[in-house]
């Protein structure tokens, strides 16, 4: 599956045709960099390892800089692989106008990290009871969690507080409203997980 490494700049509006206001994310896409190319003789799969984002030489490490070096181009800071159909050389540039025939795209971000958080707000509980006849502190807590006499154990997997966020999310089916290659923009429906500035993988 063709796609590129890109950074999500943030949400706009556009207009439509119909003159709806349509909610977007901006998301740069590339420029890209071929820095390696994997071959099914060689490492049993076909693939194409893109760069993306300028690295300072001292903090890369000398291997990737050999790789670097290899493909004839600067140290990069996100590396990722896509499936390409088409035929790629080392160093060659790919920009978003791959997309300029796509209608549709899947967009793979890591999530805001919000912390340690409760079951409330995690999960979504509705909270234990009224707050009156001594349950006074019990309005935001989990409740039950299932142990009794058999089986004498809580199951794994059962929904509690805990770390939330800071995970890894694909949101599939995007429509892709508009690629503005000038700028290495591309335009699509709806949210997209992860801050501003963050780095996203854009796939077709």
């Amino acid at each position: 599956m063709p796609g590129l490494i890109g950074r999500k700049i943030g949400m706009t509006s556009v207009f439509s045709a119909d003159g709806k206001n349509v909610p977007c994310t901006v998301i740069e896409a590339g420029p890209c960099v071929v820095t390696q190319v994997k071959t099914v003789e060689k490492d049993g799969y076909a693939a194409l390892q893109l760069g993306f984002a300028e690295a300072k030489e001292k903090n890369t490490t000398k291997p990737m800089m050999g790789v670097f070096k290899k493909a004839g181009t600067t140290p990069k800071r996100h590396l990722a692989e896509f499936k390409f159909d088409e035929e790629h050389n080392l160093g060659d540039t790919i920009t978003v106008d791959i997309f300029s025939d796509a209608a549709f795209v899947d967009v793979v971000g890591t999530s805001k990290g919000k912390g340690f958080q409760g079951v409330i707000k995690r999960h979504g509980f509705g909270g234990v009871g009224q707050s009156t006849h001594g349950q006074d502190d019990r309005a935001r807590k989990p409740g039950s969690i299932g142990a009794c006499s058999y089986p004498a154990k809580v199951f794994k997997g059962l929904r509690m507080a805990g770390h939330m966020g800071n995970d890894r999310v694909t949101t599939q089916n995007l429509r892709v409203l508009k690629v503005i290659p000038e700028h290495n923009l591309i335009l699509v429906k709806g949210s997209v997980a992860g801050y501003n500035g963050s780095t996203v993988l854009i796939m077709k």
